[in-house]
């Protein structure tokens, strides 16, 4: 990848305002969605007098072909518009809000908060830019609290992360493992067996980027959906509470994991894209993550790994509810760009049939439009066809699990859970604070109006399957 688009460092950040370094959570969200006329200021300028839109985005995996296509636009576009994408690290959701409370705010940006994006009025929304005709195309798309809130809309569906096992089939056979797991105890023996068997030449059977938090959700949430029919991140949607006990199973394995010693060493400072490098060189058994990697093992870190995907091990190996596909909201308007027009004009090339169904059929992500998806065409990428959707897989309506922890006191789940994996403890015990310091927190949110996400007694996750397809 071109470094130069990867902007990850805390320079981009001090140098925005130390003033603006909390943005205003109290500020109303767009109250009009007319269109607003541009006006042209110091921050739109650009060379030859065309107006410049700034793009902010946290996505690695696919920006070559982004920066590709916004060359594209900007050499072929009739709008004297030239968009400058930013490809951020993992402090984007800091830099998000500094640049907001700072006036520093890109034009488009990707919207990977939604309901904290609304809350604090981040987003404008572009029902009357859009023609009747992508009206139409989206019409069943989408989700209230993921596109749309009061109806109004203020981002579109584009493609959607589908979660699996990714496993080395090659390192499989030489531990003597016919198939990869489809149980968590099968998960645990199988990681051990490969270590046993490859430690020798440096391979181990599991990893997970344990550097973050991320290193548990990672390999956690996706088991935990498919392993009970209630809900995800934690949250049961039929009692409107918080139930973190759908996450002992899953802690408990890796927990053993760890214990076993068939993690790879240095695990708990591994991030993904170095865990994806040691299992392109053949050194991982499995890990668990989404399907970005099929474009990332063709152009980010190729490899002849004899690799595949398949569904995530459950409890008992059988799904009860849905292999959850995180996805809905893709880029926005920011409610305090002076081109909006033009914003627009970009966004709308994004969302061409032209460009998803390329970016589909490249591997780089999942389409969730309908117009794509009924095109017939497939992703030819080497591993892709283990991600494409299946009955199993589907899209969980909004839950309160951002706006919770907005105001949450003491660690995140995950923290907690990632901290048991390799300290141990009592894991009922850390599972009994979550749910009394989320549901305290939940309960503070749902009486200030912050969240008007409620129980849903009805609600019953394996009902969401086959929605996006019908193939077993």
């Amino acid at each position: 990848m071109d470094k130069k688009w990867v902007v990850a460092t805390m320079s981009t950040v001090l140098a925005l305002s130390l003033a603006g370094c909390a943005a205003d959570s109290n500020k109303e969200p767009a109250a009009s969605n007319s269109k607003p006329a541009d006006t042209k200021g110091d921050n739109g300028a650009a060379s030859g007098g065309k107006t410049k839109i700034l793009y902010w985005t946290p996505d690695r995996h696919d920006a070559d072909f982004m920066k590709s296509k916004i060359e594209e636009f900007n050499k072929t576009n009739k709008d004297n518009i030239e968009v400058e994408m930013t490809v951020m690290g993992d402090n984007y959701p800091q830099a998000v809000d500094i640049a907001f409370a700072s006036k520093q705010a890109p034009d488009v940006l990707q919207i990977n908060d939604f309901q904290t994006y609304y809350k604090k009025g981040y987003m404008a929304p572009i029902n009357d830019y859009m023609s009747s005709e992508m009206k139409e195309t989206f019409k069943d798309s989408l989700l209230e609290n993921k596109n749309t809130v009061d109806g109004k809309t203020y981002t579109l569906p584009n493609t959607g992360q589908i979660w699996r096992l990714i496993y080395n089939k090659d390192i499989f056979k030489q531990a003597g493992i016919e198939n990869p797991p489809k149980t968590l105890d099968e998960m645990v023996a199988a990681a051990k067996k490969i270590t046993e068997t490859g430690k020798k030449d440096g391979i181990y059977g599991f990893a997970s980027p344990f550097k973050s938090s991320s290193g548990f959700w990672r390999a956690s949430n996706t088991v935990a959906g498919a392993s009970n029919n209630t809900g995800i991140d934690g949250y049961n949607y039929k009692t409107g509470q918080f139930d973190f006990s759908m996450y002992k199973d899953i802690a408990l394995a890796l927990r053993q994991m760890n214990e076993d010693g068939s993690m790879l060493p240095g695990v708990e400072s591994l991030d993904i894209d170095p865990l994806r490098a040691q299992f392109a060189q053949g050194k991982i058994g499995m890990y668990i993550n989404h399907s970005a990697e099929p474009g990332v093992y063709k152009d980010q870190f190729p490899t002849t790994a004899n690799w595949a995907a398949v569904a995530v091990p459950t409890t008992d190996g059988t799904i009860k509810g849905a292999s959850q596909i995180i996805g809905g909201s893709y880029i926005g308007i920011s409610a305090d760009s002076t081109h909006k027009e033009a914003a627009w004009k970009f966004m709308e090339y994004v969302y061409s049939d032209s460009l998803q169904s390329e970016y589909y059929e490249k591997g780089y992500g999942i389409s969730l439009i309908p117009t794509v998806i009924s095109s017939g065409k497939k992703p030819s990428i080497p591993g892709i066809e283990g991600f494409l959707p299946k009955r199993y897989d589907a899209i969980y309506p909004a839950n309160p699990l951002t706006i919770t922890e907005g105001s949450l006191e003491g660690s995140k789940w995950s923290d907690a859970f990632s901290a048991f994996v390799f300290t141990g403890g009592d894991v009922d015990s850390i599972i009994k604070d979550l749910d009394t310091r989320y549901n305290a927190s939940l309960e503070k949110a749902r009486a200030s109006g912050a969240t008007d996400i409620v129980a849903d007694p009805s609600f019953d996750a394996s009902k969401l399957q086959g929605k996006l397809s019908t193939e077993e």
